[in-house]
């Protein structure tokens, strides 16, 4: 018979193991959550401090309000109450490169701008992220983690996982190219645009050293906890019922008749996006 080997979990008639440790006597009650899936993830058990990192990730992470998300996950309760699975399940595949995919895209963006000889201070930071934003503009591309639709003015999640990285001596590349990527895109976008905490998640993830391949993963485990406060909550006292109607008796309200063509808008003809 073929052999399937893995250093994770295994189990016996009377024990079950998990990283090389009995799961009942080591682990249950000895190992956090944060920590514990830190450990799966990377094989080795994080210090206290990368924990620390990395949970203030979870916590940044874990809900945003009424996104679609949260919003996708109600109304599917809604319409399957007898599957919380499929609630949950409907919420984290919402997560795409506007909302939580964005901690990946800023962490793998991050990690491929940086130089085998990494500036020493921060004017030289400075004048590689005036390179890297530059070069983004010139190919009318967008800096992942750069602007937010709400905290336009400040994501006040991005100074808090500064602040947390930096007490924990874990402040590293990726970290301070995304702070000098704060300090200097005005220069070359002519407006200031916040750093947003999806994106300063994912630079604290890679300093970390998680897999960048994975970096979506925890932030969808993240968004995990924020879901089952949602349906939680929808269960408490639910609105996903109204949402559908708002939007059901919109509808009707507005439905052109189907029998008239449609107008001819200028943007249509003209080839042009709607946002």
């Amino acid at each position: 018979m073929p052999e399937y080997e893995t250093a994770l979990g295994a189990s016996s008639l009377k024990d079950i193991t998990l990283l090389g440790r009995d799961l009942a006597e080591d682990v249950m009650g000895s190992v956090g959550f944060g920590e514990l899936a830190f450990w799966l993830a990377t094989q080795r058990r994080p210090t206290p401090g990368e924990t620390r990192v990395f949970e203030a990730v979870l916590a940044a992470l874990a809900d945003h309000g009424f996104t679609p998300t949260a919003i996708v996950s109600r109304l599917t309760l809604l319409s399957a109450p007898d599957s919380i699975q499929g609630a949950l399940a409907a919420g984290l595949l919402g997560g795409g490169s506007r909302f939580l995919g964005v901690t990946e895209d800023c962490g793998r963006f991050l990690h491929a701008q940086l130089p085998a000889d990494l500036p020493t201070d921060d004017a030289g930071w400075d004048e590689l992220a005036l390179a890297v934003v530059t070069a983004q503009r010139e190919a009318q591309r967008f800096v992942p983690g750069l602007g937010h639709h709400v905290h336009k003015e400040g994501d006040p999640r991005t100074p808090r996982l500064f602040q947390i990285a930096a007490e924990e001596n874990l402040y590293g590349p990726h970290l301070q190219l995304f702070a000098a990527i704060g300090r200097v895109h005005p220069r070359i976008l002519g407006k200031t645009l916040p750093l947003n905490g999806a994106g300063v998640c994912g630079a604290a993830l890679a300093d970390l050293g998680l897999p960048l391949e994975l970096l979506r993963g925890f932030a969808l485990l993240a968004r995990t906890a924020g879901l089952m406060g949602q349906l939680a909550e929808e269960l408490r006292h639910p609105v996903g019922n109204e949402i559908f109607l708002s939007v059901d008796l919109h509808n009707r309200s507005v439905a052109p008749d189907p029998y008239e063509p449609p107008a001819q808008h200028s943007s249509d003809a003209e080839g042009g996006r709607h946002g």
